[in-house]
């Protein structure tokens, strides 16, 4: 690797490297690489100029980032390719200056064509802190002292729906796939919140947008996420393997019953699972072949009285939360959209708001 750094076709452009930036000369520091010594230089010249083919050579720029909120710095890496080898020794030299600068933490995002550096980043004492579909984040702490660099995010928040029409009957699914499958047991269609979606709106959502049909609803179930889709008067979360199925029912959020904290449920992540109360505005079910054996309205002590049901804990707190709703013996939390000082986005604060102007 480090011959090719003596080829004289190998360059790097300011011009066309966005993630580099020149710096103030200082005094050059030798770093070993175990083959040959190679010169990092702070300061200009690195730009259009050949490699030479001496053992010792001049790498002349610094990898650009932002500063954070918190003494550290975020570097962007651009998707154009960059030489392994000329990245570690970047890598090193922005180090060393970084650490004179006083920062602490590095974050450094690389895109999905870039990860040929993973390895160097690592070799010089990067880990992973998460992954995105076209991205590593690759973190490093600089000071002696123990890192205050926040873990990944710890949770993943579902929803259940408690669906209940004027007969007092509940909306209820077999699965055809899944741990379910095959055990003839009822349960209530269960979903996962999407990046950057309310909790009320992914209920909604779970029970009619996603098919972009008309006054149709899809439920996308997962695996290990505990959701329960309430509408109206009862809910049932379970864990599920990924499931379609199509409803012709129209909903209406009213407000969150309760929710469940659980560990180490999907690859030891966290998990947060809400029950939703939702108000049914159409009631023909049309439940998709390929997934759902079978989905109907039941009588919602029919549903309760299930041994599966009664021998679950869980489900049986939410039963009786259902119930105590349904002869208006219990207030959920009903949202109230709200603005900070940190943010102009509009978000909700969920709130008893029965209690809350009760005098």
């Amino acid at each position: 690797m480090i011959r090719s750094l003596s080829k004289p076709h190998l360059r790097c452009s300011t011009a066309r490297r966005s993630h580099f930036s020149k710096r103030p000369s200082l005094p050059s520091k030798s770093l070993s690489t175990g083959v040959s010594r190679i010169t990092v230089r702070f300061g200009s010249g690195f730009g259009t100029r050949s490699m030479s083919t001496s053992s010792s050579r001049s790498v002349d720029q610094l990898l650009s980032g932002k500063n954070d909120d918190h003494g550290g710095v975020i570097v962007e890496m651009s998707t154009e390719p960059v030489d392994a080898v000329v990245y570690g020794s970047l890598l090193r030299a922005s180090i060393l200056h970084w650490r004179q600068e006083g920062k602490k933490g590095v974050w450094i995002k690389v895109p999905i064509e870039l990860v040929s550096l993973v390895e160097p980043a690592v070799k010089e004492g990067f880990y992973f802190h998460h992954a995105e579909p076209k991205y590593l984040m690759l973190v490093y702490w600089i000071p002696e002292t123990p890192s205050t660099i926040p873990v990944n995010a710890t949770h993943r928040v579902g929803i259940g729906g408690f669906v209940m029409n004027e007969k007092k009957e509940v909306l209820v699914v077999q699965e055809k796939n899944g741990i379910l499958r095959g055990t003839g047991v009822w349960k209530f269609p269960t979903g996962v919140v999407e990046e950057g979606e309310d909790i009320c709106d992914a209920a909604v959502r779970e029970v009619k947008e996603e098919t972009g049909v008309s006054n149709k609803i899809l439920i996308l179930v997962r695996l290990n996420f505990a959701i329960t889709l309430l509408v109206w008067k009862h809910p049932s979360m379970v864990f599920v393997t990924t499931e379609f199925w199509l409803l012709q029912i129209d909903t209406k959020f009213v407000e969150i019953l309760a929710f469940r904290q659980s560990h180490k449920s999907f690859f030891e992540k966290s998990d947060l699972f809400f029950v939703c109360l939702l108000q049914p505005l159409s009631f023909n079910i049309q439940p998709q072949e390929s997934e759902i054996e079978a989905a109907q309205w039941m009588p919602f002590e029919e549903y309760t009285a299930q041994q599966f049901v009664q021998k679950n804990e869980v489900l049986k707190y939410i039963s009786d939360v259902c119930l105590s709703k349904r002869e208006g013996k219990y207030s959920g939390f009903s949202p109230v959209p709200t603005s900070g000082s940190f943010s102009t986005t509009e978000s909700y604060m969920y709130l008893n708001r029965h209690c809350l102007n009760s005098p």
